[in-house]
């Protein structure tokens, strides 16, 4: 049984991701803003046997890092997985909304995973959920010059810290996703319908969290059928 934390757990990836591990018996700490989301969540898994805990914070306070920091006296398997998207022109999208994507998808994996370190578990995995957009030489589009280069920077994080940690046994990976229908891609991609469904790919991310450390360590692995 793991002790995971996954971020952005209220809708999408990260509902079904929490879902599937609480599922299996794991225990789970699921962190959103919206409570009403989380509460749903927490009730579909009521059945199982795994412990799924709720907590609406805004990650990217300290005081809201700081209650998740609070929660384990270990951390197994910490995904993050929140993200923040705005698709606009280039020239449209503002220093505000620069910094947001920025603090959503860079600086609270960065902060939030420096905050957790001590408490990380021998053979740890911590996992960013980035995008393929975010990854060089695939294929860009108009609008998303914020969020892509957000997840770039994302998962260049994971490469970072591996390097850093390297003489540990901690394992930093990301994966950068194609398409996956859920309420973001509807909003980067209006009408589109993706080939794989949130709950598809969270059963990826389940196996991939608890299996990859085995063999993958400090990279950035492509799961896409589809971009967008």
């Amino acid at each position: 049984m793991k002790n995971v934390i996954i971020t952005g757990a209220s809708k999408g990836i990260g509902y079904q991701t929490a879902f599937k591990f609480a599922e299996q018996g794991h225990k789970v700490l699921a962190v959103a803003r919206s409570i009403e989301r989380l509460k749903k969540l927490k009730e579909s898994v009521r059945k199982f046997s795994g412990e799924l805990e709720i907590k609406a914070v805004d990650i990217t306070k300290e005081e809201g890092r700081q209650s998740i920091y609070a929660h384990f006296k270990k951390v197994d398997i910490l995904i993050h997985n929140a993200g923040y998207l705005v698709n606009k022109p280039f020239t449209d999208i503002s220093a505000a909304e620069l910094q947001k994507v920025y603090d959503v998808n860079v600086t609270v994996p960065f902060l939030l995973s420096q905050l957790l370190l001590p408490k990380l578990a021998v053979n740890a995995h911590v996992l960013i959920i980035s995008s393929v957009g975010g990854v060089t030489g695939t294929q860009k589009f108009p609008g998303l010059s914020a969020y892509s280069s957000s997840k770039a920077a994302a998962a260049c994080l994971a490469e970072c810290l591996q390097a850093e940690y390297s003489d540990t046994d901690i394992s930093f990976n990301a994966l950068a996703l194609g398409a996956v229908q859920t309420e973001m891609l509807s909003k980067a991609f209006p009408g589109y319908q993706a080939l794989v469904t949130s709950s598809q790919m969270a059963e990826y991310i389940y196996g991939f969290a608890l299996n990859a450390p085995a063999t993958i360590r400090g990279k950035v692995q492509l799961v896409s059928r589809s971009n967008p």
